[in-house]
């Protein structure tokens, strides 16, 4: 029957060795980084990505303006098909009128869906190009978890991957340090070179 004693690494015995308390330090501190580290990280990064997300949006918007058009192109008379079943947006002739420039007719991605003689909100630059719309709140709290999970799961790994490595450093100088006081044991248990 095997006999286990709790917190034997960090009691002062004399089977303990420096390679025990360095591997009972290290637990430790993984431990920490599991279950704070882990978590503050992965909040602190989701913190600075959702601010960072914000301002881009927030300059995007101011530098980007909004126009209803017409859509005046052919429409796909059929979509293309995904193997995921989402149906995505399509480049097709748009026209809209600007109370100082006049009418204008260009290119822009439309919905899946929009027909000859729809109207649809399209966004342009600061150069009449026409963009993607800024990110609205739900894609600025998709950057956030993402970020925020990613940087959770890196301060995970990295804190286990350490905790391997110290670990396994740590087995294996106690093994040698085994060996070694073998070596000075045995001749006196064997009665080897008496």
């Amino acid at each position: 029957m095997r006999t286990r004693v709790r917190g034997w690494r960090w009691r002062r015995n004399s089977l303990r060795r420096r390679s025990d308390v360095v591997e009972a330090w290290t637990a430790l501190a993984v431990a920490v980084l599991l279950f704070v580290g882990a978590p503050l990280a992965g909040a602190l990064v989701g913190w600075w990505a959702h601010d960072e997300a914000r301002s881009v949006a927030a300059a995007q918007r101011a530098e980007r303006r909004q126009v209803r058009a017409e859509v005046v192109g052919k429409t796909p008379a059929t979509l293309p098909t995904t193997q995921s079943g989402r149906e995505h947006p399509y480049r097709v002739d748009v026209r809209w009128t600007d109370p100082v420039t006049g009418t204008h007719t260009t290119t822009a991605r439309v919905p899946s869906g929009t027909r000859h003689g729809d109207t649809v909100e399209v966004w342009f630059d600061s150069e009449g190009r026409p963009v993607a719309p800024p990110p609205g709140v739900s894609e600025i709290w998709q950057h956030t978890v993402s970020l925020g999970i990613c940087a959770a799961g890196g301060t995970l790994a990295l804190a286990l991957l350490g905790g391997t490595l110290v670990r396994h450093t740590a087995n294996r100088n106690r093994l040698s340090e085994w060996e070694r006081a073998w070596a000075r044991t045995e001749p006196e248990w064997t009665r080897r070179g008496v």
